[in-house]
């Protein structure tokens, strides 16, 4: 099963030093490695958003560049606005790009990984699988 990638697992593999994580960065690349790994144009852009250096940005830019963005839908969106009012009817808030990225994975068929636990909140009310990481994330 494909993958969607949440903004979080990027940024934990993508830094540098340090502060790493180097079992997110070792599953996402067994996940790369398999060809698994989906993009939506949201999370790039959450990505690449905020980056002081200019050669930094043209880095993560073009390494990001061999992951492209499935396309997304009208219904992509008015799903999301739905999760979004059914977990807001039960007390659960999130961003427009979670639910996004709930819609879009559901929509597809996708597993989301994250490590943000507001998606095990989303979880309890929408029909969505979160990504068990094979390495103990």
């Amino acid at each position: 099963m494909n993958v969607l990638v949440d903004t979080s697992i990027w940024s934990l593999a993508l830094r540098r030093g340090a502060t790493k994580d180097p079992i997110v960065t070792a599953d996402l690349s067994e996940l790369i490695g398999e060809l698994r790994v989906q993009m939506i144009g949201p999370i790039r852009q959450e990505l690449l958003s905020g980056i002081k250096s200019e050669n930094q940005f043209e880095e993560l830019r073009s390494y990001l560049s061999a992951f492209p963005d499935l396309p997304l839908e009208t219904v992509d969106f008015e799903r999301a606005a739905e999760f979004f009012n059914i977990c807001r009817r039960n007390g659960v808030q999130g961003s427009n790009t979670d639910f996004l990225i709930c819609s879009v994975a559901h929509s597809r068929g996708l597993e989301i990984f994250t490590s943000d636990d507001d998606f095990l909140a989303f979880r309890r009310r929408l029909p969505i699988r979160i990504y068990s990481p094979r390495t103990g994330v």
